[in-house]
């Protein structure tokens, strides 16, 4: 397949019936997903749910057990190296040369790349990332906000039509996650197509579409708010005094609530049946201080929910 026929598929990402098993593992079981050119899509999902051996598998790093798709118009099964040549694959943990400087670490990638004009390759990425001042600073002695840019920096280098980001911003602080988002949302304007892995709510809402992966099944996907109303939840927040831990006691269990959250200083509990939701809330604030108020459901409610009622596949799900 041709680079220009493959530039003018609909998708960045079209896989269906993924499959991978580790040994009696089941990693990830028959998973099917769109992503679309200058889409920001979320990943989203408790550790070990699958999430990196499907990000892999779809750029070209391992081959599935079974299943097919294409990943910017090139066959997952047949063409990964022209996959892996126009793709940026950005890993959990920082893996560059702590004892060489940004400049040197983003030279020594684009020589890997073979990339004829390495300097002003090397110039353009950082630049393009605010790393100038920086520059010749070793990485080794960089805050977790600069490797991150640093990381990103070196999976621009080639121009790539796809970014895939498992985890970046894990222990990045809050104004460097923001920054790191506004980079990224500036990247899909100009029509470069994101898959990022995640555990931040507020980093959730703020990509175009979503998938929700539990222990190598997909369990959801759409927008935030096609995921939320695609579940059903009632919600209510419980707020009040020295009370809120017995009324928690209380509601758990209970056949019309499905969980208690603490949220804070308060509480989210939601349930399918709004009605009987209700009855149970009522019944469980009486006599105390505490009191109850439906509240919207969120994605971080939907969150839990998913994962309580996912199964993990090494046997009894861990307690969350």
């Amino acid at each position: 397949m041709s680079a220009m026929r493959a530039s003018t598929e609909p998708w960045a990402i079209d896989v269906r019936g993924l499959n991978k098993r580790f040994g009696d593992k089941h990693v990830v079981n028959d998973l099917t997903l769109q992503v679309g050119r200058g889409e920001i899509f979320g990943f989203l999902g408790p550790n070990g749910s699958g999430k990196t051996t499907s990000i892999r598998i779809m750029c070209g790093l391992l081959t599935p057990d079974s299943g097919s798709g294409t990943c910017l118009g090139y066959d997952i099964l047949r063409q990964s190296g022209e996959i892996k040549r126009r793709v940026g694959y950005m890993t959990q943990r920082f893996s560059f040369w702590e004892d060489l400087s940004i400049r040197e670490n983003l030279d020594f990638v684009a020589r890997m790349y073979g990339m004829a004009e390495r300097r002003s390759a090397v110039d353009r990425a950082i630049d393009g990332l605010g790393l100038g001042g920086r520059a010749a600073q070793l990485a080794g002695s960089l805050s977790g906000g600069w490797k991150q840019r640093l990381a990103l920096a070196a999976c621009m280098l080639h121009r790539p039509e796809l970014l895939l980001l498992d985890e970046p911003t894990a222990g990045v602080d809050p104004g460097a996650r923001r920054d790191f988002w506004e980079e990224l949302h500036a990247l899909a304007a100009r029509g470069i197509s994101v898959l990022v892995s995640t555990h931040y709510m507020d980093e959730a809402e703020r990509c175009h579409k979503l998938a929700y992966i539990a222990y190598g099944r997909l369990m959801a996907q759409g927008t935030a708010d096609e995921i939320i109303a695609g579940q059903n939840l009632a919600t209510w927040e419980v707020s009040g005094g020295a009370g809120l831990g017995a009324v928690a006691e209380r509601l758990r269990g209970r056949p019309a609530i499905d969980q208690v959250a603490a949220f804070g200083s308060a509480l989210h509990v939601t349930g399918r049946d709004p009605a009987a939701l209700e009855a149970a809330l009522r019944e469980a604030v009486a006599g105390t201080d505490c009191r109850a108020r439906p509240a919207p459901t969120g994605l971080e409610d939907v969150f839990i929910h998913l994962t309580e009622r996912s199964v993990d596949n090494f046997g009894p799900k861990a307690s969350s």
